[in-house]
């Protein structure tokens, strides 16, 4: 049974429409013709008790590390080669705190709520919200009075006693930010929506704006403001980030999150919509010091026909970009590890995991520490379905991105779901024991087809594929190799395991052998 809520307007306007989103760069032009594939425009301070939780659990924190910030630009860029310094954010590990249909369970605030002593013992340091604002949507992604959090997920009291519980046990709570677009509450005299209304009293500036705050050249919504910077979203009015009062006005809307909620970090939705400095503006305004910050540009990969090229430098390189012209504070979802790894699990392809310069194939191959890894979240999987990781290897997908670099998110409903909780679990403590993060090194040692091996820090050793020799790159006991966890076409080593038991078995048939762990260092 789903939540009622008044001043949910449906609107005739509104019906879901998903148009295909290809935005490409001007500089696309000259590059051969690509086909699309599966793209979606989806879419008081706080109390003395509230501050002490934080700090118990570090939110606060502001650290004081500087590191030089990697910047790859310009076509055909490899890699980041600088050095860069960790901070506490590269051992994050997030997860999507909700699915597409998450909205029509009663309170999921709650339900959430009651998850969050096993989300910790998981070892997640981050959870993705989902967005909080009243919305024509349910899902939250066609947002109108920003304000009012009285949304289809559960109302404002329910989502701060959340965050509160969530901050007090040390997962820092992320926002899904929806500022591309925002619904109008009231037509205009041409019975156009575009005027808006700012019901809820809150300190800042308001926020009932008129034709101004929508782009001119957005011509279903009669907009009056400044041309767009990115590309359209047709559903809802595209907002002029251009404009100094509008961005001003979601500034404060983003620290009375910040100080009256309790969030500690953004999820951007659709950046490809507006420039991406106005990124680096927001975040500069609202979360002083290292906070895990994460942008959603769903990234066309490059085709030829039906087959994926190998080649998939064009995708991570406007990625790159994007994160360099919004200053580097905030990581992208890596669509491209995401399109490649499935790819080759789908026709045993496993070649393509290495790139032509022995890295791995992803923007996790260029700048893993700006690479939020990802099998499946509420758009590509969930109920929706729109570009899911084949059902049969979601372990080995897991298996992938919790020994690699980068920042991996876990799909929710994969974690609760009896078939790949053990797994997840499981790759989950080991990416803690061996200290795992999102700068470690990888080691590619084989690509072919039927096998893929890789080494990371030393420590852990991962084999995908369905080939089982793997000759000289069998890790070996005599080495202070032990076998970890083993599942469909994967497997993972890693060292310092005292002992091998029989070990346990999950309900999909993969095992585990751990028993303890020595912290004393072995060396091959």
């Amino acid at each position: 049974m789903s939540t009622t809520l008044s001043g949910l307007y449906l609107r005739e306007r509104a019906v879901w429409i998903q148009p295909s989103g290809a935005f490409l760069p001007a500089s696309a032009a000259a590059k051969p013709p690509q086909v699309q594939r599966p793209s979606l425009l989806h879419k008081k301070r706080i109390g003395a008790t509230f501050r002490r939780a934080l700090w118990r659990s570090g939110c606060c924190h502001r650290s004081t590390v500087s590191a030089a910030l990697p910047t790859p630009a310009g076509p055909g860029v490899q890699a980041v080669e600088e050095a860069v310094k960790r901070t506490p954010v590269d051992s994050s590990v997030l997860i999507q705190g909700f699915g597409w249909t998450s909205c029509d369970q009663q309170d999921w605030y709650d339900q959430i709520k009651l998850k969050v002593p096993e989300l910790k013992e998981a070892g997640f340091t981050h959870i993705w919200l989902p967005p909080p604002s009243q919305s024509v949507s349910r899902q939250g992604y066609l947002p109108a009075q920003l304000y009012n959090l009285n949304s289809c997920y559960g109302n404002k009291e329910q989502l701060q006693s959340l965050t509160w519980a969530l901050n007090y046990a040390g997962i820092k709570p992320v926002v899904d930010i929806v500022i591309n677009h925002r619904c109008a509450d009231v037509q205009n005299a041409e019975g156009i929506w575009n005027s808006y209304r700012d019901d809820v009293h809150h300190q800042g500036r308001r926020i009932d704006w008129g034709s101004w705050a929508v782009c001119r050249d957005d011509w279903h919504f009669g907009g009056t403001g400044a041309l767009k910077t990115g590309a359209s979203y047709h559903p809802a009015p595209d907002l002029d980030h251009s404009n100094d009062e509008l961005r001003a006005a979601l500034k404060d809307w983003l620290l009375w999150l910040r100080h009256e909620i309790g969030f500690m970090g953004w999820r951007f939705d659709f950046v490809k919509g507006y420039a991406p400095k106005y990124v680096k503006e927001y975040v500069d305004a609202s979360i002083v010091g290292e906070a895990l910050h994460v942008a959603e540009f769903w990234v066309d990969m490059r085709w030829y026909g039906n087959t994926m090229d190998y080649d998939q430098d064009a995708p991570r390189q406007v990625l790159c970009d994007w994160i360099t012209n919004s200053g580097g504070g905030v990581a992208a979802f890596d669509f491209p590890t995401k399109g490649i790894l499935q790819e080759a699990v789908r026709y045993t392809q496993y070649d393509r995991l290495r790139d032509k310069n022995g890295r791995a194939s992803g923007l996790l191959g260029w700048w893993p520490q700006k690479a939020c890894t990802f099998i499946d979240n509420h758009d590509t999987g969930s109920s929706q379905q729109h570009w899911p990781f084949p059902e049969s290897h979601i372990g080995l997908g897991y298996s992938y991105i919790l020994t690699h670099p980068g920042l991996p998110c876990v799909a929710w409903e994969h974690m609760w779901d009896p078939r790949h909780t053990f797994i997840i679990t499981q790759l989950m403590a080991m990416r803690r024991r061996q200290d795992i993060h999102a700068g470690s090194k990888l080691e590619i040692l084989c690509a072919d087809r039927m096998m893929y091996v890789a080494r990371i820090d030393n420590r852990v050793v991962i084999k995908l594929g369905p080939q089982h020799d793997m000759g000289i790159l069998l890790p070996i006991p005599s080495q202070g190799w032990r076998l970890c966890i083993t599942g469909h076409d994967f497997a993972v080593w890693e060292k310092g395991l005292m002992e091998l038991p029989s070990g346990s078995t999950g309900p999909d048939g993969s095992t585990s052998n751990i028993v303890s762990f020595d912290h004393k260092p072995l060396h091959s």
